[in-house]
């Protein structure tokens, strides 16, 4: 096995960005264990790494050996006390203080006293999720995005009462992943999430007061700025849910600054289920993705 930071690490949600984090750390080495108390989001995990490990042997880009090895490191279960001899516990669950709060300091009592336990919020406070626990200074932020296979980039979401150690321990984690780490403060919306922001207003704007369609505004930035996505493709590829609800959560905590204003169309995509890739449809359609 390879040597690796953490060599045992659990994560709990097994949604899209769960599913995606695990696999990764899976093909890096380490022994996972996906968990999730819903049956069913376990096997749409299950499948989906499946799926995904197959699709790389077939391309060439794993061997049989490798993928069989790969499986080998990889559970799924549903409760806490499997995490027990975890080196670190990334917490993918719903968006919601309180449900972060609970799990981790449930999950501290089976842990081992060195543990690290990190939250996958993108838009919660780190430090109010740490506060809740009996060892804070072992609490930070690891903000993946998505999709988690191609953007290198990993946030590491320093609370007030984060520990020295526990920074450079998740810096080198992350660099064994082969993904670039950056260390950041517990601000809303981070660092990426709130430079995005008028990436993305600017755009809704634009296609509002007709300047110009979805996919010329994609194609300019992407041609004439060197994006490897326009605005409207990247906001299909996150979520339009994920997106207003990032959104939603950098103007509450900014105390309704304009600046961080959600545009309206957004919630009218929302409320037509025109969620992007994940619903088939949002700017673009996406007839294969469900």
């Amino acid at each position: 096995m390879a040597d690796l930071t953490f060599q045992n690490i659990a994560i709990f949600g097994a949604g899209t960005m769960g599913t995606a984090v695990g696999q990764l750390c899976v093909l890096a080495g380490a022994n996972v264990t996906l968990c999730d108390s819903s049956p069913e989001a376990i096997r749409r995990a299950q499948k989906s790494i499946e799926a995904d490990l197959k699709r790389a042997v077939a391309q060439g880009r794993l061997k049989d050996s490798e993928e069989d090895a790969a499986r080998s490191r990889l559970r799924f279960e549903s409760g806490l006390v499997e995490c027990s001899g975890s080196d670190l516990v990334i917490e993918t669950v719903v968006e919601k203080l309180d449900a972060k709060q609970d799990l981790l300091a449930r999950l501290e009592s089976q842990l081992g006293p060195s543990a690290i336990m990190a939250t996958g919020t993108n838009t919660l406070s780190v430090t109010a999720i740490a506060a809740k626990t009996r060892f804070p200074e072992r609490v930070c932020g690891l903000h993946f995005f998505n999709p988690v296979e191609s953007i290198r980039v990993v946030e590491i979401v320093a609370a007030l009462q984060t520990g020295r150690e526990t920074l450079d321990l998740c810096s080198r984690f992350i660099r064994d992943l082969d993904r670039q780490p950056i260390i950041v403060q517990d601000s809303p919306g981070f660092v990426v999430h709130r430079c995005l922001r008028p990436f993305f207003a600017e755009a809704l704007r634009c296609l509002h007061e007709d300047v110009a369609d979805v996919r010329t505004i994609d194609r300019i930035l992407r041609e004439g700025g060197g994006f490897e996505r326009g605005p409207f493709e990247q906001m299909d590829a996150a979520g339009l849910d994920t997106t207003y609800a990032v959104w939603r959560a950098m103007w509450d905590g900014f105390f309704h600054d304009s600046r961080f204003r959600p545009h309206p169309i957004l919630k009218k995509m929302i409320e037509a289920g025109r969620l992007g890739r994940k619903s088939g449809r949002g700017f673009y359609e996406h007839p294969n993705a469900t």
